[in-house]
């Protein structure tokens, strides 16, 4: 086939199964990542011919970084309700802003098919009808908002040439490489493994559309495709079924081979509540979802068994995003603390090296430690505990420059 399809966000935990269904179906790809989870859910790949991976941020992306791309399928945002309101701003700067210059960049590129991610999340509280694409918006959230403004503007740039398509997803669920214990079909499954349990927050009424991360990516080929069918400027809901949170729990329940209990937790009522219908996508794009929310949870939970799955920090959205703003904060005040500090023209050679051993330490540790162990080590450097690595105690003054050094060699594997 031979087109190139640029994919943003192709790492993530769309992303990583899209890109592995594009090259199957014989596109070539670029990959465009920040990679703030790592690369190696595209590893499987790593020597394919036709994937070319660039680590950039969505913000930075220019018409040259998609030149020779016959279609742009573009996944980058901050992925969720709660991670985006971590920082509005910046939730603006990249989901509604940069996802429109990206999209401009691509029209400038000469690109002619441009699949947008959206949400059903736009719907937020829709009353108690299905909700089709035509329906009135009703964003709760930063994340609603702009990905309904995004989304709006990208359609608006449809003309011949340049055809855009947006789909609004339901909650995704589902195994993947990238894989997410922050969605509420899998977050109840790693809960029902690890702890017997699944706890219902918010009422348990609030209605939710859930779609198979499967499903999901390939519904964005149906799109990408289906533009030879004069479908550029239209948008479509992409899920499987639409469930109530206490119904979604017995569904996870009798899915799980082992005993599990569902309990009911206090909590505010979560205001987003909306059923979407799917009907649409069927009857033009061709697409109706396949893999129900059993066979997800089962897979899910053989993973787990079989302990295939990362479940760790990284696989929680919020809680990754949270420390990866953390350690950019603590890159910066390495970089203010090191251009305020005393620094002589010739560093003590004992000094220096020192610094050195510290910094190469620090970079050792952190696959082993983890963030935990980095920080400690970090804060030992500080505060003058180094008794692995230096027997004299260095005023505050000479740490800074050494801290900031640290720093530089920690964060150059995690940011």
């Amino acid at each position: 086939m031979n087109k190139t399809i640029a994919v943003t966000g192709a790492a993530g935990y769309i992303g990583s199964i899209l890109v592995g269904r594009l090259l199957d179906a014989g596109y070539r790809v670029k990959a465009l990542d920040r990679f703030y989870f790592g690369s190696d859910t595209l590893g499987r790949y790593a020597n394919h011919p036709g994937l070319e991976l660039k680590t950039i941020d969505i913000r930075d992306v220019t018409p040259r970084d998609l030149e020779g791309c016959w279609g742009v399928i573009d996944l980058a945002a901050l992925s969720n309700d709660p991670s985006a309101e971590l920082d509005p701003a910046l939730t603006w700067e990249i989901n509604e802003k940069g996802r429109i210059d990206l999209a401009r960049c691509a029209r400038s590129a000469g690109v002619e098919r441009y699949v947008f991610s959206g949400s059903c999340s736009v719907y937020g509280a829709g009353g108690r009808a299905e909700l089709s694409e035509d329906c009135a918006l009703r964003p709760l959230t930063a994340y609603a908002r702009a990905a309904a403004n995004a989304e709006e503007a990208i359609r608006g740039m449809n003309r011949p040439g340049f055809a855009t398509v947006a789909l609004r997803n339901a909650t995704v669920f589902g195994l993947s490489p990238r894989m997410r214990f922050d969605l509420v079909v899998n977050v109840m499954t790693l809960s029902a493994f690890e702890n017997g349990r699944i706890v219902v927050t918010g009422g348990g009424k609030q209605r939710r559309p859930l779609v198979h991360v499967q499903d999901a990516a390939r519904a964005f080929i149906c799109a990408l495709e289906g533009c030879d069918r004069g479908i550029g400027g239209d948008v479509f809901n992409i899920g499987l079924s639409n469930f109530r949170m206490v119904e979604l729990s017995e569904v996870v329940r009798e899915a799980i081979p082992t005993p599990v209990q569902v309990q009911f937790a206090p909590g505010g009522s979560d205001k987003r509540d909306y059923s979407v219908k799917f009907d649409k996508a069927r009857d033009v794009l061709g697409f109706s979802a396949a893999v129900g929310v059993p066979e997800g949870v089962a897979e899910i939970h053989h993973a787990l068994l079989a302990n295939q799955v990362e479940r760790g920090l990284v696989t929680k959205t919020v809680a990754w995003y949270s420390h990866i703003i953390q350690m950019q904060r603590m890159w910066s005040f390495g970089l203010v603390a090191r251009s305020l500090a005393p620094t002589p023209a010739e560093p003590e050679p004992g000094l220096a090296a020192r610094q050195v051993a510290i910094s190469a330490a620090v970079a050792r540790e952190r696959p082993r430690a983890g963030a935990i162990g980095t920080l400690a080590a970090l804060i030992g450097i500080v505060f003058g505990v180094e008794a692995d690595y230096s027997d004299e105690y260095l005023g505050l003054a000479e740490r800074i420059p050494r801290l900031a050094g640290a720093f530089e060699a920690t964060l150059a594997g995690v940011i």
